[in-house]
């Protein structure tokens, strides 16, 4: 049996991360606004723009010039 740690790091990561900051994907400005645990166990970056919302694996998410507090969690 498989078990995983994305709830351990979940917690962690919601705890200690200091949102909002702001990150560029792709080129385009956008604010981390939380992260959130997906039903499928992935940890991921809310992201906002806006109006317009979007998840991303927090893996996938590039971290800013100047990091935020609690971002070694990623």
């Amino acid at each position: 049996m498989r078990t995983s740690s994305a709830p351990g790091f979940f917690t962690m990561i919601e705890e200690s991360l200091a949102v909002p900051f702001t990150s560029a994907v792709l080129g385009v400005e956008v604010s981390l606004v939380g992260v959130d645990l997906t039903e499928d166990g992935r940890v991921v970056a809310r992201r906002a723009r806006g109006s317009v919302r979007q998840d991303i694996g927090m893996l996938e998410l590039p971290l800013p010039e100047f990091a935020p507090e609690g971002w070694q969690w990623i």
